[in-house]
């Protein structure tokens, strides 16, 4: 069954007060945190099925902000409803028909241009978490103006050798006890990429964690998965530096 590693209440999280601020670019809204500083350095955050609204998702992004990135995080799903946990399981799949993470293209374009013109940024990553995390999977083989992508526990999904051909460094992070993604699915990205991949990337699997960990807010951990969580978001701080 799908739902238990998502069962928790997007009601009782606790609130969070943004650093940020909300913008409308063209068709979209983005929520957007810049440095103290001024940079040409920028990260577009892509939220998971709970949507651009959804605390965690601001926290990260603020957080990145935080390390001297300016931070942008789309609505992708253009004004329409992000998953709810109060909906039945059963129509997740028709929910995902109409919010498919490879069509994000347009909406990355709108960005990449709102990032270039108005914020004078010259190197641009991508951070995604779960359905953000195959998003940004698909955009680091579509989009070379990214120069470095994390995926967070996306799901591997379509097995052809253009899943594999990465056009920038990308660095995929896993929990080991995800529900929705398989020891064996991971072992079978990292088989693909050592054939087809000709850029630099990376695996991680984070023991004893489940899908959604790295997004948590520090109240909302748990302390035996705190170090994992500190050490992912670190790893994946590590690797934009790198490359951003």
């Amino acid at each position: 069954q799908m739902a238990d590693p998502f069962l928790y209440n997007t009601g009782e999280r606790s609130k969070y007060g943004c650093l940020g601020h909300e913008v409308q670019i063209e068709h979209i809204k983005a929520y957007v945190c810049r440095p103290s500083f001024s940079t040409d350095k920028a990260v577009i955050v892509i939220h998971d099925i709970f949507g651009w609204l959804f605390p965690d998702i601001r926290y990260i992004v603020d957080l990145i902000a935080g390390h001297g990135y300016i931070t942008i995080c789309p609505d992708f799903f253009k004004g329409t409803d992000p998953w709810k946990t109060t909906d039945h399981w059963a129509d997740f799949a028709d929910w995902m028909k109409h919010h498919d993470p490879m069509k994000v293209d347009k909406e990355a374009d709108v960005v990449f241009k709102y990032l270039q013109e108005q914020c004078g940024a010259t190197k641009i990553g991508v951070v995604g978490f779960s359905w953000g995390g195959m998003a940004a999977h698909h955009l680091m083989l579509k989009n070379p103006q990214l120069a470095a992508g994390v995926s967070l526990y996306g799901s591997i999904i379509r097995d052809s050798e253009e899943r594999y051909n990465l056009l920038n460094p990308t660095f995929f992070i896993f929990g080991e006890k995800d529900h929705t993604i398989s020891l064996n699915q991971i072992t079978l990205l990292e088989e693909k990429l050592n054939q087809y991949c000709k850029v630099a990337y990376k695996i991680k699997v984070y023991p004893g964690q489940v899908h959604g960990f790295a997004q948590l807010k520090p109240e909302d951990m748990k302390p035996d998965d705190k170090p994992y969580i500190e050490e992912a978001r670190k790893d994946m701080m590590d690797w934009i530096k790198m490359f951003i």
